[in-house]
């Protein structure tokens, strides 16, 4: 079985063709930019370049994207090209290839709007009931790629599972300003507990969404860490968030003690990964209490996979660099 891997020089392409070389599979890797771990350089937006990657594939793991903050250096025309003209060239591609799964890394993003609720509302709880504002062109054309794997499925009979990963990214937050003074390792572990996903995670669940792409037909699916927290929380999580966090999990309450480090002040949403769960079998290792264990063992946030793969360049922008405007 041959697996062609988009956008396999960025973050979660590498990982899955590093994840499915240590297995022996045979994997495909195509992205813009050369690297080890990519067999073929060119873009989704090309059509022929699509198409000769394709050959043989019997799995299609679309990673490639351009993302959130390369909003500030790209012009909305090329998140068109690329996230909405490559994914339909690859879906027509995939589809006259016979390929039996075609699994698309989406992103929370598409939410949008929906994420943030009127500062006197209780935190969001998004699940896969919750429809989509998206809110800049990032969200926009991934919602539009979405809707194109439907669109292949229906017309096409192409087995396509759409995942909406959480933020996995090592790299800073661009919106730094709003960590309350908790410091970047800080931020991203307390995040575990409604919106982070570990790439080991992940990976996974793109390979079970292969596995169950068939019987599934077409699905979307939130890809996140398991949360500690429950509806009832929600209130008292936009007010009184660190209380919440106390309560839920005070193991690791106990190891962020010891560290200086705190829990934020307030949560706005929390992912729910039951569906996934549930369809898909992915049972995710890395939750808050997981990684509080890797903080309190080995002194890092970063999860093995995520050492191996380390930071990326950001293509066309200095975002990599901590830079957030060009």
């Amino acid at each position: 079985m041959r697996t062609l891997v988009t956008g396999s020089s960025g973050h979660l392409g590498e990982a899955i063709v590093r994840t499915l070389r240590a297995r022996g599979e045979d994997v495909v890797g195509m992205d813009v930019r050369p690297s080890p771990w990519t067999d073929t350089v060119g873009s989704v937006a090309d059509p022929d370049a699509v198409r000769a990657a394709m050959t043989g594939a019997d799995v299609v793991l679309h990673t490639a994207t351009l993302h959130k903050p390369q909003l500030a250096f790209v012009p909305g025309q090329a998140f068109i090209d690329t996230n909405v003209s490559g994914t339909l060239s690859l879906l027509l591609a995939a589809a006259d290839v016979g390929a039996r799964a075609f699994v698309m890394s989406s992103s929370t993003t598409v939410f949008g709007d929906a994420l943030v609720p009127d500062p006197r509302q209780p935190a969001a709880w998004i699940d896969e009931s919750v429809t989509p504002v998206p809110k800049n062109m990032y969200g926009v054309t991934k919602s539009a790629a979405e809707d194109l794997c439907q669109l292949a499925h229906r017309n096409h009979g192409l087995a396509s599972v759409v995942l909406r990963v959480a933020r996995f990214f090592p790299e800073r937050d661009d919106r730094p300003d709003a960590h309350e003074g908790r410091s970047d390792a800080n931020v991203k572990a307390d995040e575990y507990a409604s919106r982070r996903v570990a790439l080991e995670d992940a990976v996974e669940a793109h390979l079970l969404a292969a596995s169950a792409a068939e019987r599934i037909g077409f699905g979307r699916y939130i890809v996140s860490a398991t949360t500690p927290f429950l509806p009832r929380d929600l209130g008292q999580l936009r007010t009184d968030a660190a209380g919440v966090f106390a309560r839920r999990i005070p193991g690791v309450a106990e190891v962020w003690a010891r560290r200086g480090w705190r829990f934020p002040n307030r949560v706005d949403r929390v992912y729910d990964n039951s569906a996934a769960r549930a369809d898909l079998g992915w049972d995710p290792r890395y939750d808050l209490a997981a990684i509080a264990q890797l903080v309190d063992d080995e002194n890092t946030v970063q999860t093995p996979l995520a050492r191996l793969v380390g930071s990326k360049e950001y293509l066309y922008s200095s975002y990599h660099l901590g830079t957030f405007t060009p």
